[in-house]
Formats: structure tokens, C-alpha cells, sequence
């Protein structure tokens, strides 16, 4: 997921300071999502995903499809 989460930002070119400005997520939240040090809360995935429009499952690497199942 770490790895996932950086891709998804670093496509959008934000850095993690763009990013909390947009999501309203602290960076040093960010950041450890990012690093892997911590796994984001159900709300926070979901927020994630809608912002990135993409799947959770996409965002958690169950998939590689990032499309939303409708």
C-alpha cells in the first residue's frame, strides 16, 4: 500500500503539503501512510479514494485495476 499511496500523489505531481492542503490530512499523517509506519483508518481510505478517484482495493494493492466498481 505504501508504495501505492506515494505513486497516486507523485502522478498528480503533489507533494504531501499540496496534499494536506486539498484533503485536510496532516502530512506527517501522510508520510507515515506513505512509509508504511501506519495503516490509514477506514475514513481516511475512503477519503483517499475519492480524492484519487480509485478503488480502496486499489489504494490497499488487492488489485491493479483502479477503477471503482459500480
Amino acid at each position: 500500500m505504501k508504495n501505492r499511496l506515494r505513486e497516486l500523489r507523485k502522478n498528480r505531481r503533489l507533494t504531501q503539503v499540496a496534499l494536506q492542503m486539498q484533503t485536510g490530512i496532516e502530512q506527517a499523517l501522510l508520510s507515515k501512510f506513505e512509509n508504511g509506519e501506519r495503516t490509514p483508518p477506514t475514513e481516511t481510505l475512503f477519503l483517499l479514494a475519492e480524492f484519487y478517484n480509485v478503488s480502496i482495493d486499489y489504494i490497499l494493492c488487492r488489485t491493479d485495476n483502479p477503477e471503482i466498481n459500480k
